[in-house]
């Protein structure tokens, strides 16, 4: 039995000549489908050669168990079921890599104003049903129509990039403490103090809105005097759940009990008058 396959592909260039007694637009047509041409090889050039061993060994894993199998074994049933849906599950994983989540048409998110210098920068999100960020939008002022649209874009890159899955993490990581102007000192943002530059601001805000970065916050949290045990009892208060869930994740961020007022207790009469 054959141990190695080898597949040799060619480049092959082909004349062929066909005597007719007459030509017209039928004739020229239908040329192709003539059997009496004559066949004439110009050139052939080697183009790529595979090399295959048929006995090579495939591990797979089953039961969290490997096992190391030959391809004249793959005949058996449950080994070739086991393999095909490795692959199914392969094929399924690159699939789901390559998908784009789209945004819901009636989102959350939030707004956040702040200053750098004497720029202006407006920060849009949007979030999923579940919370996580999936677009931004900037609008700065004082700018000119070529850095605006530039902002523009590269906020739809992001968004995109969010989109098919890339975690912010990793946008965090590559923007956050790049220096270019405007920078300086930051306005109207509760936790960021300074910022290098426009992405170093941005993608700070992101990352403790989103990430709980809280080191790159440069106040701390409005929780850390929270009393111990109270994260406990929020895990367990139905109507702190509910709102936020419905709430834009980012805008909350964890200074929601101040933002939020508790009608659980309030009673209202809707009786009408007699």
């Amino acid at each position: 039995m054959a141990k190695y396959l080898i597949e040799t592909f060619y480049n092959c260039s082909i004349k062929v000549s066909h005597y007719l007694d007459k030509i017209d637009d039928n004739e020229i047509e239908n040329l192709e489908k003539r059997d009496d041409g004559k066949f004439e090889i110009l050139d052939i050039k080697l183009d790529k050669r595979n090399t295959k061993n048929l006995n090579k060994k495939i591990t797979i894993d089953t039961n969290n168990k490997t096992v190391e199998i030959n391809n004249s074994q793959i005949k058996n049933n449950k080994i070739s079921n086991t393999i095909e849906n490795k692959v199914s599950g392969e094929n399924k994983n690159i699939e789901n890599t390559n998908k784009r989540f789209s945004m819901p048409d009636r989102r959350k998110g939030y707004i956040q104003k702040a200053s750098i210098g004497d720029h202006k920068v407006y920060l849009h999100t949007g979030e999923y049903e579940d919370g996580k960020i999936g677009e931004i939008f900037i609008d700065t002022s004082k700018e000119g129509e070529l850095v605006k649209a530039l902002m523009n874009n590269f906020a739809i890159a992001i968004s995109l990039g969010l989109q098919y899955g890339v975690p912010l993490d990793e946008f965090v990581n590559a923007y956050v403490d790049t220096k270019f102007e405007p920078s300086g000192k930051v306005l109207g943002n509760d936790r960021i103090l300074s910022a290098t530059s426009i992405l170093d601001y941005i993608f700070r805000e992101l990352a403790i809105s989103y990430l709980n970065r809280e080191d790159l916050a440069h106040t701390p949290s409005i929780n850390t005097n929270d009393k111990k045990g109270s994260d406990d009892f929020e895990s367990q208060n139905q109507f702190l759940k509910l709102v936020k869930d419905i709430t834009s994740k980012g805008f909350v961020r964890n200074n929601y009990k101040e933002k939020l007022i508790d009608l659980s207790d309030i009673r209202i009469n809707l009786k009408g008058k007699k």
